[in-house]
């Protein structure tokens, strides 16, 4: 891409828009937003496309439509619209307005996806007829909205449709003027570990992720994108990729069809492919079953959850020799801010991890500062330099830099509990373990909140789990501890591998203690328990709910 693209970084008026205006420019008829519309009577795919050009005029048109309904600058507009050609129209029209959309995972659940939009106190919903089935018969959660606009038919319910508000014939729309810090978007973190927080992007938060992916991925004007995760489709259009939208549920990778993944890659000459670990391993397994190769791929790009070396090993056998699978790592609240490649991973760091070393996320992306600092549940009000743990020492991981969110939105306890003020700067306490090796390499060790304190020292899951791994019948399993959460007992849950025939389960109990205490990280553990399919988000399905099995554990054991 053009250096032109790039917004100085002293100029006080930020509008992320404004990257989709400078391709349009730049790129008028180059495709932007690919949609597969429909199948014909042979069951190949016809596809839909909206240029760059396009995808910008018809952003302001639907910019120009939003204001005549009362959005205008500040709204707090929900957005419940499925991956689509619209969805990208939406987007950057409620950016040139300057409102703010509120995005929800609705892979959440329901139940926690409502509380979510209540919290955000929308003043305008924006959503496809189911999206407004649910709010016509959950209404206490919408008691702040006053505009309602239909993406699709309307139905009984009352409000506008997308389809009445645009504005015709054609007219450029004045972008607002916003600055970097105003509020850009709410994006609630999937709550998977924890209550579902409502971070605040700036527009200075999304200029900076999309200048560290570009420059980290290395991203060229001709790419072509099948980003299977919708957030991270809008960063395409700002960075003149051309973004293919995938036939799938994106609320459901784990059940994605593969061969419709295969489809699209192949039919659009995909080179760059977003996938959570559960797709990632979904169509792999289709790809070494099948012995496929994706030669136009140049690089896969999985997070949301800790991908084993294993799943990257398997997927790997479709790519060329010059591609690589990326593992950033990051959260809603600082994404991306650490990343390895597959190579460095195969070759260097999976004996490491197989022996509990924990797993490895690589390098900080140049311009991010990360520290690990000493383990602590408490708030933590101004940083120093003495919070940071010797080299090699397990703590905290911690970033500070352009792309980090600030604040959550109307959450202080929230903002108490993970942010650390350094005069005008803020640390992000990722709520993560690790430690740093002396390579510069960070090593992802679990989740604070399930660290086990024994008698003996803190264990922490995902080294102590690896040991256990290892074992030929285990598919997974999870380190929790029960009792006294100062003095906690230590239990090892363990998932077996489906399809396997299996040694008796009292044989099995005896090896798995005996490969505990092969270790000096879990020695000390001597209770083992089986389960038949562990708790999982529905997201990845790659989350352990941990809390939920330390509660099946401890009924077991009374």
């Amino acid at each position: 891409m053009a250096d032109t693209l790039d917004l100085p970084s002293d100029n006080p008026i930020f509008n992320i828009s404004y990257y989709l205006r400078d391709v349009a420019a730049l790129y008028p008829y180059r495709r932007a937003v690919v949609y597969p519309a429909a199948r014909d009577k042979d069951g190949r795919v016809a596809y839909t496309h909206l240029t760059f050009q396009q995808l910008d005029q018809e952003s302001d048109r639907t910019a120009y439509g939003l204001t005549s309904t009362g959005i205008t600058r500040g709204t707090r507009t929900i957005l419940m619209v499925r991956p689509s050609i619209d969805f990208f129209i939406l987007t950057f029209a409620l950016f040139k307005v300057g409102a703010i959309p509120v995005m929800v995972d609705p892979g959440m659940g329901v139940g926690r996806m409502l509380q979510c939009l209540k919290e955000s106190d929308p003043e305008a919903f924006i959503g496809i007829p189911p999206a407004h089935v649910l709010r016509t018969f959950c209404p206490k959660y919408f008691s702040t909205v006053k505009t309602w606009i239909t993406v699709g038919r309307r139905w009984f319910w009352s409000g506008h449709s997308l389809e009445s508000i645009r504005q015709l014939p054609y007219k450029p729309f004045p972008t607002a003027e916003t600055r970097k810090n105003d509020t850009a978007a709410i994006l609630f973190t999937t709550g998977s570990t924890g209550p579902a927080k409502g971070a605040i992007y700036s527009h200075e938060t999304f200029d900076a992720q999309i200048r560290y992916i570009k420059s980290y991925f290395d991203f060229s004007a001709d790419e072509i994108d099948l980003p299977t995760f919708p957030l991270f489709a809008l960063f395409d259009p700002a960075l003149g990729i051309t973004a293919v939208i995938p036939d799938m549920d994106p609320t459901k990778p784990a059940l994605v069809n593969p061969e419709k993944i295969v489809e699209a890659i192949i039919n659009q000459g995909v080179t760059n492919m977003f996938a959570s670990p559960a797709l990632l391993n979904q169509v792999g397994r289709y790809g070494k079953e099948n012995r496929l190769k994706l030669p136009s791929l140049k690089r896969v790009v999985s997070a949301g959850a800790p991908v084993s070396p294993a799943n990257i090993e398997q997927f790997s056998l479709m790519l060329n020799n010059n591609a690589q699978i990326y593992t950033p790592y990051g959260a809603t609240e600082a994404v991306p801010i650490i990343a390895i490649g597959s190579r460095e991973i195969l070759s260097e760091t999976v004996e490491l991890s197989e022996k509990g070393y924990g797993i490895c996320v690589g390098r900080p992306i140049t311009g991010l500062e990360i520290r690990i600092i000493t383990i602590s549940d408490d708030p933590i009000d101004e940083w120093s330099a003495d919070l940071v743990v010797e080299s090699g020492e397990i703590g905290e991981i911690t970033v500070k830099g352009e792309l980090v969110s600030k604040k959550y939105y109307n959450r202080p306890e929230a903002d108490a509990a993970a942010k650390i003020f350094e005069k005008n700067q803020v640390w992000h306490r990722m709520g993560d373990l690790g430690w740093q090796d002396n390579k510069g390499r960070i090593w992802f060790c679990g989740r604070k909140s399930h660290r086990v304190v024994t008698q003996n020292g803190t264990l922490f899951t995902i080294p102590c789990e690896a040991i256990f791994n290892g074992h030929p019948n285990v598919f997974r399993s999870a380190l929790v501890g029960i009792g006294n959460p100062l003095q906690q007992n230590p239990v090892v849950c363990i998932e077996l591998e489906h399809g396997k025939k299996r040694m008796p389960k009292k044989k099995l109990k005896k090896e798995l203690i005996q490969l505990g205490k092969s270790s000096m990280l879990t020695e000390t553990i001597d209770t083992i328990l089986f389960h038949k399919a562990f708790p999982v988000d529905i997201r990845h399905n790659s989350k352990i709910f941990r809390e939920k099995l330390a509660i099946w554990a401890e009924k077991r054991l009374k």
